[in-house]
C-alpha cells in the first residue's frame, strides 16, 4: 500500500484528502498482444485530464479499454468529472464492440472545445461497466495525465487512445493505418 494525495470532487472543485491505493505500475505491453475483440479492465491509479490548467476530471476509479493495435482509452466514472463544464452534443459514432457512442463539447470560461469526449449510454453487455463514464481526446486536452505520466495522443482525428511511455506499437490511427 502506498500513501498519496488524490483528490475528491465538492461542487466544481477537487480538494486533497489521503487515501491507501495499490497503483498499477505501468509495465511493458506491446498493443499488437491486446485482444480482439476488444475488453474493459479495471485501472489501479490515478487518470487526470486538464483544460486550460483546471482539472476537469481525476480518479482513481478508472476503467481501460485495450484492443488489439490501440492504446488504451481511459474512461471515468461521472463522479469524478466536472459534468457541470459539459455538454451533449448531436455527434455520434459507431464501435462493433461497445455501439453508440454520444460525444460531449466542453464549455470553460471562455473556451469551448467540441468533441473533446464521449460516452456509451446503452453499450453492448460486455462493456456495462463503461455505462455513462466519459472518455476525453488527449488530443483535445491541454494535459492528459496516467499515474503522474503525461501522455501522448493517439495520432488521427477518430481514435482516443492515451499512449504512455510503456506502450510499443505502432499504434492504428496514423496515416495508413485505417484498414488494420
Amino acid at each position: 500500500m502506498l500513501c498519496i494525495l488524490l483528490f475528491k470532487k465538492k461542487d466544481e472543485n477537487f480538494i486533497p484528502f489521503r487515501y491507501k491505493v495499490n497503483i498499477m505500475i505501468l509495465k511493458k505491453e506491446n498493443v499488437w498482444d491486446y485482444p480482439r475483440p476488444a475488453i474493459c479492465q479495471k485501472h489501479k491509479g490515478i487518470i487526470e485530464v486538464i483544460v486550460d490548467n483546471k482539472t476537469i476530471a481525476k480518479t482513481n476509479n478508472a476503467i481501460r479499454v485495450i484492443e488489439t493495435s490501440h492504446p488504451p482509452t481511459y474512461y471515468f466514472p461521472p463522479e469524478d468529472v466536472v459534468m457541470n463544464l459539459l455538454k451533449n452534443n448531436k455527434s455520434n459514432s459507431f464501435c462493433e464492440w461497445k455501439g453508440i457512442a454520444n460525444y460531449i463539447d466542453l464549455h470553460l470560461d471562455k473556451i469551448k472545445i467540441l468533441n473533446i469526449g464521449w460516452f456509451y449510454k446503452s453499450p453492448k453487455t460486455e462493456f456495462q461497466p463503461i455505462k455513462d463514464y466519459i472518455s476525453f481526446y488527449a488530443s483535445k486536452a491541454e494535459k492528459c495525465i496516467v499515474n503522474g505520466e503525461i501522455v501522448k495522443k493517439q495520432e488521427g482525428e477518430f481514435y482516443g487512445g492515451w499512449i504512455t511511455k510503456n506502450l510499443t506499437g505502432p499504434f492504428k490511427g496514423a496515416k495508413g493505418t485505417s484498414f488494420w
